[in-house]
C-alpha cells in the first residue's frame, strides 16, 4: 500500500506547527459544536414551555442527527475538493442561519415557533456536521505519520466533550439570566468565532487529479480493503455508547438511584473518556490501532456482562469508569485507521460515510433499545450489545492486517 503521507506533501502551500493549527481546528469545532449543543439542550425546553407534546419534543431532537445524515456526502466532496475553508464557511453560515430561526421562534406563538425550531435543528444539525467533517479531514492531512495521526485524534476527540458542556451550560444559564431570546442570540454568534481561528489553517492546494473512466460514486468507495469491516467496528462501538447513556438511567432508576447519583454516573463515564485522550498521546508511539481497537471492544464486552448485576451506584461508577476507558480510546484508532485505509485524495467522502452511521444509528437505535428493552427487558440489552461488540473484534483484527498489508 502506497505511504498516505508521502502523497499528503505536495497538498500543503504552506508548513505550520501542527500545534498551532490543531487549536485552531479545536476551536472551530467548539464555536460550531457549542451552537447545536445549545440548540438541542434549549429548543426541546421551549417547546415543553410552550406545552407543546413531548411527541414534538422527539421529533425536534431526531432532526438534529436526521440532516447529517442526508448531508454528510455533500460535505465530504466539498472537503475534497475545496480543503478547509470553504466548507468552513458553509457550516458557519448554516449553524448561524439555524440559532438565527431560534431567536425567531420566540417572537412566534403556536405552532409557527415550533416550525421555526425544526428548521433550527436542521440547519444547527447540518452546519455542526460540515464543519466536523472538514476539521477532522484537515486534521488528518496534517499529520506526518501514524503516530501523529493517534495524537492528532486523540487532541481532536476533546472537543465535542468540551462543546457539550460549554453550549448547554452557556444556554443555561443565560435562559435563567435573561430568557431564551437572548441565549439563542447568544448561540448564534458563537460559529463566528471559528472564522477567525481558521486564519491559522493553511489553505490547501490539492495536487491536480489524475483523469478517471467515468464518475466515481461514493459507495464505490466501499470497496475498498477493510473500510466496511471499519464501518462496522464503528457501528458496533457507537451502538455500544448509545445503549449506555440509554440504559443507564433506566437501570438507575430500577435500582432506586437518586438522579444526581445517576448523573454522577454519567459523568465518570465522560470524565474517563476525556482522560483515556489525554492520554494516548503520550503513549501514541507505543499503540497499534488493531490492538487497541481489539482490547476495547473486548473490555466493552466484559464490562455490558457485568453491569446488570451491579446493585450499587459506587460500583456502577466503577464499571462507568473501566467502559469510558475503553470506549474513549476507539475514536482516535478509528480515525487514524480511516486515513491509512482510503485514498488520499477521498479523506472527506469516507470521513462523511463513517458520520453518516454514527447519525443513522443515533437516530434510530434509541427506538430499537426501546422495544428490545420492552420486549427483554432493560438489563438484557447490555448483554445483547456486549456479546455483539465480542463477535465485532474480530472484524477489527482483520482491519488491522488490512491497514499493514
Amino acid at each position: 500500500m502506497p505511504d498516505p503521507f508521502q502523497a499528503a506533501a505536495p497538498a500543503r502551500r504552506h508548513a505550520l506547527p501542527l500545534a498551532n493549527v490543531l487549536v485552531a481546528l479545536i476551536i472551530g469545532q467548539i464555536c460550531l459544536h457549542s451552537t447545536m449543543a445549545g440548540v438541542r439542550m434549549a429548543a426541546p425546553l421551549w417547546v415543553l414551555r410552550a406545552s407543546h407534546s413531548e411527541w414534538a419534543v422527539g421529533v425536534l431532537m431526531g432532526l438534529f442527527a436526521a440532516a447529517p445524515i442526508v448531508l454528510a456526502l455533500q460535505a465530504g466532496r466539498l472537503a475534497d475538493r475545496h480543503g478547509y475553508h470553504r466548507p468552513l464557511y458553509v457550516a458557519v453560515g448554516l449553524t448561524t442561519l439555524g440559532g438565527a430561526f431560534a431567536v425567531l421562534a420566540t417572537f412566534f406563538a403556536a405552532p409557527f415557533d415550533f416550525t421555526a425550531l425544526c428548521l433550527a435543528a436542521i440547519l444547527a444539525g447540518a452546519g455542526a456536521n460540515y464543519g466536523l467533517i472538514a476539521i477532522q479531514r484537515t486534521a488528518g492531512r496534517s499529520a506526518r505519520d501514524a503516530t501523529e495521526l493517534k495524537r492528532v485524534f486523540s487532541w481532536l476527540g476533546l472537543a465535542p466533550a468540551l462543546s457539550n458542556v460549554a453550549g448547554p451550560v452557556l444556554a443555561g444559564a443565560l435562559i435563567d439570566v435573561a430568557g431564551f431570546r437572548v441565549a439563542f442570540g447568544a448561540l448564534m454568534l458563537l460559529p463566528v468565532f471559528g472564522l477567525w481561528s481558521a486564519r491559522r489553517v493553511p489553505i490547501e492546494t490539492p495536487p491536480p487529479r489524475a483523469p478517471r473512466a467515468g464518475a466515481q460514486s461514493s459507495w464505490d468507495l466501499l470497496r475498498t480493503p477493510g473500510l466496511r469491516r471499519l464501518l462496522l467496528v464503528n457501528w458496533l462501538v457507537s451502538s455500544s455508547w448509545d445503549v449506555h447513556s440509554f440504559v443507564i438511567p433506566i437501570l438507575g432508576h430500577e435500582r432506586g438511584f437518586s438522579a444526581s447519583a445517576i448523573g454522577l454516573v454519567l459523568g465518570v463515564f465522560a470524565a474517563a473518556v476525556a482522560l483515556v485522550r489525554l492520554a494516548i498521546p503520550t503513549l501514541a508511539h507505543r499503540l497499534r490501532e488493531s490492538r487497541v481497537l481489539v482490547g476495547a471492544m473486548l473490555l466493552t464486552a466484559a464490562v455490558f456482562a457485568v453491569y446488570p448485576f451491579v446493585r450499587t451506584p459506587w460500583t456502577m461508577c466503577a464499571c462507568a469508569v473501566v467502559l469510558g476507558l475503553a470506549l474513549g480510546a476507539v475514536q482516535p484508532m478509528i480515525m487514524s485507521t480511516l486515513h491509512q485505509l482510503t485514498p488520499h485524495d477521498r479523506h472527506g467522502e469516507a470521513i462523511a460515510l463513517r458520520s453518516m452511521t454514527i447519525n443513522f444509528s443515533s437516530a434510530v437505535m434509541p427506538l430499537a433499545f426501546g422495544v428490545a428493552g420492552a420486549a427483554l427487558g432493560v438489563a438484557s440489552l447490555f448483554w445483547v450489545m456486549g456479546a455483539l461488540v465480542a463477535a465485532g473484534s474480530v472484524q477489527a483484527r482483520r482491519v488491522g492486517l488490512t491497514a499493514r498489508a
